[in-house]
């Protein structure tokens, strides 16, 4: 599958900071051979955001930061957040997008299931701050939203007037992801395409000029990927899992993810 006809790979969705120094120069150095052409660096954080924007000014063929808050982690005080939007601010134009920003899904199943209340108003906040700045820049969104979050999160996009969203690693209900895709908004694959029939389903449905693929590395994988350490080139088996499903020569279909990646990003 090496052959130049198979169009550049872009990771729309990678935490590149996260990996060692070491994992980061040998995959920087791969890249050309692997046709991996960018990896959009999301932030978990503002040392996350600091750290992509240092990867970034030192690789900027191939690295594109991303400035966000997880969602998955406790939320920062008033006066962090604060630092955190002047920050942003100050960078903005080394920004390809906002993210990895969203709702707290994962950590509010489990506070749940251990009979814990748990406060959701305040990351919705956190939330309608980003989604307002992303919009003052005219940057797009990165979308860390799963399941009824997705829901609120569209209500507010749609209220800002945001269509240019990306929700990564998604899984939700038909009717949300038929509101989704309406929205004209984009969603990403991970290699688990290849072997959780959730997401198979979801690719049989979502609109094909609005999915992208990712890694959001170094998070590992089961199946073939088993005990690999994640690399943006895992994304030609994101895309050849998507042809398959679809139906689309695995050619075409590296081309229109290169293509819906690059337009949606604005990559040089």
């Amino acid at each position: 599958m090496h052959s130049q006809a198979f169009a550049p790979l872009i990771d729309a969705h990678i935490h590149f900071d996260k990996y060692t120094v070491e994992e980061q120069q040998h995959m920087l150095q791969s890249f050309p051979d692997q046709q991996v052409e960018a990896v959009i660096a999301v932030s978990m954080n503002i040392t996350s955001a600091q750290d992509n924007l240092e990867l970034a000014r030192q690789n900027p063929r191939f690295i594109y930061p991303a400035f966000g808050f997880h969602p998955e982690q406790p939320l920062p005080s008033a006066q962090d957040q604060n630092l955190f939007f002047d920050w942003i601010e100050k960078h903005i134009e080394q920004a390809v997008a906002i993210g990895e920003v969203g709702l707290p899904y994962y950590n509010r199943q489990e506070a749940e299931q251990a009979g814990l209340a748990f406060e959701q108003s305040g990351y919705i906040e956190l939330l309608e701050r980003f989604i307002q700045l992303a919009k003052r820049h005219n940057k797009p969104i990165v979308l860390h939203a799963v399941y009824e979050d997705a829901d609120i999160v569209c209500d507010l996009l749609e209220q800002y007037q945001v269509r240019r969203a990306h929700f990564h690693w998604f899984k939700g209900s038909r009717q949300t992801v038929r509101r989704m895709a309406d929205n004209g908004y984009f969603i990403s694959f991970t290699p688990d395409i290849q072997y959780e029939e959730e997401i198979r389903e979801l690719a049989r449905q979502y609109p094909s000029e609005q999915v992208m693929a990712e890694t959001d590395g170094p998070w590992p994988f089961e199946g073939p990927f088993q005990g690999r350490m994640t690399h943006p080139a895992m994304t030609r088996q994101v895309i050849q899992a998507w042809s398959e499903i679809t139906g689309m020569g695995t050619e075409r279909a590296a081309r229109l993810f290169y293509q819906n990646s690059k337009r949606f990003y604005r990559l040089p």
